[in-house]
């Protein structure tokens, strides 16, 4: 791309993905951001000044370009995971996670066990290129994943990557299902309680913010962890509700108890993998900013639900992981 196809209004301009902090990188030079800054990862365009200094200008849509010259890999995305085509497959459910690297902006609504393009930056992070045709044994990958299969053994031609993808989704899957029949069982015995202690009383009934008005409440409870609400929706069940809001640069989806704001699918790993435990319910939409924050500073988040299927993530400095 030649310079003077980057002038506009007689401004020197170009494309860049940022993923936090204050520096944007192109092939051979780097710019320090100036000024206000993105609030979500994603594809900018920048004004660009004497001294290596970048003015945001607006969004825009993803430079097509950016591949060229660049290490490139296809693989499969599951969630914000990438699975490179060269993958080697661990069939530990414990290793699975170690097994893929983070990537970044990722295409909303991809298929599932797509085969994609991504390319790498300047500090080694993979980000999002396209789409690729789609193998014969992808498709039947995704056929096995709906007819719910527990492995792809009868199906030819799959490549380790692809194993490793199909046993991430199903392992995502299994934990969800095991976390929403959990709580369902725990909503059945709480409601058999409670209509007992109600026939056996004749109180008024209590009626609470989040019964009345549900987003102004989940507003109130997100403002306290320091997140700010985006929107909500009903869930699988009539007492669930998804929540979308942002968080640290990203947009973050989980799943509460409409009338406790308790957790029932924070929408990260919050699963200890020596135990087993699974620790969505052991917090409420007022605590699960913190836990977020945390496990970003320890370099440990996985996100498992995306609001709108966008993947969002963070980076608290230049030198940030999430290794």
């Amino acid at each position: 791309m030649g310079w003077e196809s980057l002038v506009r209004n007689g401004e020197l301009t170009d494309v860049f993905p940022w993923l936090g902090g204050r520096r944007i990188h192109g092939k051979e030079r780097s710019w320090r951001v100036v000024g206000d800054l993105p609030h979500e990862f994603g594809w900018y365009r920048f004004e660009l000044a004497a001294g290596r200094s970048a003015k945001l200008l607006e969004p825009c849509d993803p430079d097509p370009l950016y591949a060229e010259g660049r290490t490139t890999v296809r693989g499969y995305v599951i969630g914000d995971r990438f699975i490179p085509e060269k993958a080697r497959v661990d069939p530990d459910p414990t290793k699975l996670v170690e097994q893929t690297v983070p990537i970044y902006l990722v295409e909303q609504g991809l298929d599932r066990f797509q085969h994609i393009l991504a390319a790498a930056d300047e500090e080694n992070r993979w980000i999002y290129v396209q789409q690729l045709y789609s193998l014969q044994a992808d498709e039947k990958a995704k056929w096995a994943f709906v007819e719910r299969k527990e492995s792809l053994d009868n199906i030819k031609d799959v490549t380790p990557a692809l194993d490793l993808a199909f046993r991430f989704a199903f392992l995502q899957r299994q934990i969800l299902e095991e976390r929403r029949a959990e709580r369902e069982k725990q909503r059945l015995e709480r409601e058999k309680l409670e209509n007992a202690r109600k026939s056996a009383a004749t109180g008024l009934g209590r009626r609470t913010l989040a019964s009345t008005d549900f987003e102004a409440a989940a507003k109130a409870a997100l403002a306290v962890g320091g997140a700010e609400f985006l929107d909500c929706r009903q869930g699988h069940y009539p007492h669930e509700m998804v929540v979308q809001y942002r968080f640290e640069n990203r947009r973050l989806e989980c799943v509460v108890e409409r009338a406790t704001f308790q957790v029932i699918d924070s929408g990260i790993c919050l699963t200890d993998h020596q135990t087993g435990e699974k620790g969505d319910n052991l917090f409420t939409l007022e605590s699960l900013p913190a836990v977020v924050r945390q496990a970003i500073k320890e370099h440990k988040l996985v996100v498992y639900r995306h609001a709108d299927g966008v993947d969002w993530r963070n980076e608290p400095d230049d030198n940030w992981e999430d290794d």
